[in-house]
């Protein structure tokens, strides 16, 4: 039976990734928190697939709105960093992706895709999965999509918007209105 997930400390990461200065680095969920900073970690199948492109470029093209709101994005798949710097030099026009404003991480061992329960396992790819994680390490919302299905910006920045906010937040809730007084 599948464990909840949401409400509890997040499982913590460390990842190589490919940095938007295209650098090898390692991320991690502990680096975030030291510096207070909300977490979004979205998980997409393979690299130089047709879905995946649209959705990390949509992340980086809004990445200023992320940063505004003390969070930091990390992309991942079980591909390596050396078929993420591929895909990151590969012009859009061309299915890459270009410039990101965010690191891509490297799941090679599909550690943290098990831990977040994403990893298809008899294939070693990831569905799409996307976790935003709250400066003190707890998971604060968790949504996983069939892999044909791309996500949503606006409603992830709506979602991570609701979450600081502490409060509660009614139906259809945007950014500006007033939370529930109860």
């Amino acid at each position: 039976m599948p464990e909840r997930m949401v409400g509890k400390q997040a499982p913590r990461f460390e990842m190589e990734a490919v940095m938007p200065n295209k650098e090898f680095k390692k991320v991690s969920l502990e680096e975030n928190m030291k510096n207070d900073k909300w977490t979004v970690l979205f998980f997409y199948p393979m690299d130089f697939t047709f879905v995946c492109p649209t959705e990390i470029t949509a992340m980086s093209d809004r990445y200023d709105e992320f940063e505004d709101l003390d969070a930091e994005v990390i992309g991942a798949s079980t591909d390596t960093i050396h078929t993420h710097l591929a895909w990151i030099k590969t012009d859009r026009k061309e299915n890459g992706l270009g410039d990101l404003n965010y690191p891509l991480a490297a799941d090679t061992n599909h550690v943290v895709a098990r831990d977040y329960g994403v990893l298809i396992e008899e294939e070693g790819i990831a569905l799409r999965g996307l976790f935003i994680i709250s400066p003190e390490g707890e998971l604060m919302y968790s949504v996983v999509n069939h892999n044909n299905i791309g996500r949503d910006v606006d409603e992830t920045l709506r979602v991570l918007q609701a979450l600081q906010t502490g409060g509660l937040c009614p139906a259809n809730w945007k950014p500006g209105q007033a939370t529930l007084n109860v």
